[in-house]
């Protein structure tokens, strides 16, 4: 009987090594927000009075299974009111296991050793010497688990050092049971820092997500601007070229109208019209069906989608030298497409870029610019030129990049877009230049 009483009483304290959860030497327990704890052993903050709450309600119930265990099991002596009071008062300091662990673990060691060492009934101290070692082993880092294993171990192994041969088999069940709580617990703590990593990196996933649709959607409104830039400033000014020579077929002779002038400047304007009001449509459209919810669409795709744009590529260039002709400028074309056919995205910034370089030499360079286009390939890049002559009053277009206005500004976005770059500039003398290179990109 002195030989079991000595097993059990290294066993109790070796259960102990259960300390509180949130220690100095502890391992944090992440919750995820907004999750039910239905169990206390799910872990709260430590100190918080949702933690001293779940630790009372689990050593109530511990301490009701050890009294039951007390009252029907028969391996030792019957418990007196020593006995009762030794078992009880092991149960006390679990309410504080997780804020001070090993405080809590020395305090039921205290209780338990004299417990098992006058031989009272020893299965009912089992529970709470288990749920000590469960503590130490799900709250405090590996070196300390295994520490405290091989301690507990050992002073079982010491306690009985004497036995006979017929309680051996007791001291390795009991630490049997030692190990096989310290790898629960150990598999519980790696369980949660497992999960607590996985919802923090769906959290900065969906944080990810959630900045670079933000990123997309100014991309987006970026976009729609320079869109909207090029086909009003385009329009407008083509209008009001247009217009300006009905005025002055009307206002020269009046006697001697010229039908047919003012007829042919009228029909300009009307197809202007015609073209802004569809390409505004189309514009319209695309910012219809590509919200910020629209996967398919440029602000759900991994950038600006040019080619769904309300222009073409480098197939309306004679469209704009046309059009620019119309308004007086005196347009040469030296258009070379590559072949294969380039990228969408870049046939449409060297569509803007040639757009916006006209619509600056009708405004700015004076009656009847001489304006000459020229696109080519060369070492698998785009090469835009687009240069006037000033018009027939040596102006100079269009003012320097200090003046107000963006016409600069987005054929330089436009030419960054596509991975490229744009120089612009007056000539020597008069006249303005714009030069646009291209990366073509071997995937053509």
């Amino acid at each position: 009987m002195d030989e079991h009483r000595r097993a059990g009483a290294a066993g109790a304290a070796v259960r102990m090594p259960g300390g509180p959860e949130g220690g100095a030497d502890d391992v944090p327990q992440p919750t995820p927000a907004g999750a039910r704890r239905l169990w206390p052993l799910t872990g709260a903050v430590p100190g918080t009075r949702r933690a001293l709450r779940d630790d009372a309600l689990l050593a109530a119930l511990v301490t009701a299974v050890a009294v039951v265990l007390g009252l029907v099991a028969g391996d030792g002596r019957d418990l007196d009111a020593l006995g009762w009071t030794l078992l009880l008062g092991a149960h006390v300091p679990a309410v504080w296991r997780r804020s001070r662990p090993m405080p809590v673990l020395l305090a039921t060691v205290a209780f338990v050793a004299p417990y098992h060492a006058v031989d009272y009934t020893h299965v009912a101290a089992v529970p709470i010497g288990m749920l000590a070692l469960y503590t130490v082993a799900v709250t405090g880092r590996p070196r300390r688990t295994l520490l405290t294993g091989v301690g507990v171990v050992a002073l079982t192994l010491i306690a009985n050092a004497h036995v006979g041969p017929k309680q051996v088999a007791e001291v390795l069940r009991i630490s049997g049971w030692i190990v096989a709580v310290l790898l629960f617990g150990t598999y519980v703590r790696v369980h949660r820092q497992y999960v607590a990593s996985a919802l923090e990196r769906a959290e900065r996933a969906e944080r990810t997500r959630e900045e670079e649709a933000r990123r997309r959607v100014a991309e987006e409104r970026l976009r729609v601007a320079r869109d909207l830039h090029d086909l009003l400033a385009h329009s407008i000014t083509l209008i009001g070229v247009q217009t300006s020579v009905a005025a002055h077929v009307l206002a020269a002779d009046p006697e001697r109208l010229d039908r047919t002038a003012v007829a042919g400047a009228l029909d300009d304007i009307a197809d202007t019209c015609r073209s802004a009001r569809g390409e505004l449509r189309a514009t319209l459209e695309v910012l219809r069906a590509s919200g910020p919810e629209d996967p398919e669409g440029p602000a759900g795709s991994s950038g600006p989608d040019e080619s769904r744009g309300p222009l073409p590529g480098l197939g309306g260039i004679g469209d704009l030298a046309a059009a620019a002709r119309t308004a007086g400028a005196e347009v040469e074309l030296a258009v070379h497409p590559p072949d294969p056919a380039v990228r969408p995205a870049v046939g449409a910034a060297a569509y803007r870029i040639v757009q916006e370089a006209l619509t600056n030499a009708v405004r700015h360079g004076g009656p009847h610019p001489g304006v000459r286009v020229g696109i080519r390939e060369q070492d698998g890049e785009l090469r835009v030129t687009v240069t006037d002559d000033g018009g027939d009053t040596g102006a100079t277009a269009p003012p320097g990049p200090d003046a107000p206005g963006f016409g600069l500004v987005g054929m330089r976005e436009r030419a960054r877009s596509v991975g490229g770059t744009l120089v612009a500039g007056p000539r020597p003398g008069r006249g303005f230049e714009v030069r646009a290179v291209l990366p073509l990109g071997g995937d053509r």
